[in-house]
């Protein structure tokens, strides 16, 4: 619960603002609250909660760090030229929380890690390519430019939220690549105390569901979001 007032506090200073140039300031201090934790000096209620949790837990700063390196980014980035690049916004924005939960479980090791980042990058471009819509609305594509073009899917096209052979074959290519991080790190499953296996599993398995929700709609996703249903939940 401490670990989550203060990501929820981190994406509210990030989005909920009265713009990137306020954003960015409020990250800023929340930055410096972070540090002053790690310092021994706590006032803000969240940090004071929050200093039990990394003292019991030993959790370093990096973690915590990253995860505003990706908000920031957030404020001056609304599109990717490479898929690399993409990669490199998932390691600040969705890795650090399978580190945090490593943490927790006290099971962080540098393997574990790595097949924890397959998951969370896994996941992370599961949820883009379930919102390509939502984030195109918002002013950010997700969906890299270079293979944009090398698709044929141009911008008129996002415009007209145009669901063509072209967009098909793009996102397909995305789901399979989504995929196939998420199936990288399912063996994480097997070094993971029991308090946390079921949890991991869930989360991996509801990432490749939706997957093939997308999948399922024919990789229509501009018409409607897809979504893991009630039933699809009781059976995974």
């Amino acid at each position: 619960h401490n670990i989550y007032a203060y990501c929820r506090w981190a994406d509210d200073l990030a989005d909920e603002t009265s713009g990137p140039a306020e954003s960015l300031r409020l990250l800023d201090w929340w930055q410096g609250e972070l540090q002053d934790c790690y310092r021994g000096r706590c006032r803000h209620p969240v940090f004071v909660a929050l200093a039990e949790t990394i003292r019991q837990f030993e959790i370093p700063i990096d973690p915590f760090a990253d995860l505003l390196t990706a908000f920031r980014q957030d404020q001056r980035t609304d599109r990717y030229e490479t898929f690399d690049e993409l990669l490199a916004y998932c390691r600040h924005s969705a890795n650090p929380v399978g580190h945090l939960i490593l943490y927790l479980g006290r099971s962080y090791d540098s393997g574990r890690a790595e097949m924890s980042d397959a998951i969370c990058t896994g996941l992370q471009l599961a949820n883009f390519w379930q919102d390509v819509a939502r984030d195109f609305d918002r002013g950010r594509i997700y969906l890299p430019q270079a293979d944009c073009r090398r698709f044929g899917y141009d911008r008129q096209m996002f415009a007209r939220h145009e669901v063509n052979p072209a967009f098909r074959a793009l996102l397909g290519y995305e789901v399979d690549r989504a995929t196939a991080w998420l199936e990288r790190g399912l063996p994480l499953l097997d070094g993971l105390p029991a308090e946390l296996r079921l949890d991991v599993c869930l989360f991996a398995q509801g990432g490749l569901a939706i997957l093939d929700r997308i999948r399922g709609l024919d990789y229509d996703v501009w018409s409607s979001r897809p979504t893991v249903g009630k039933l699809d939940k009781l059976r995974i």
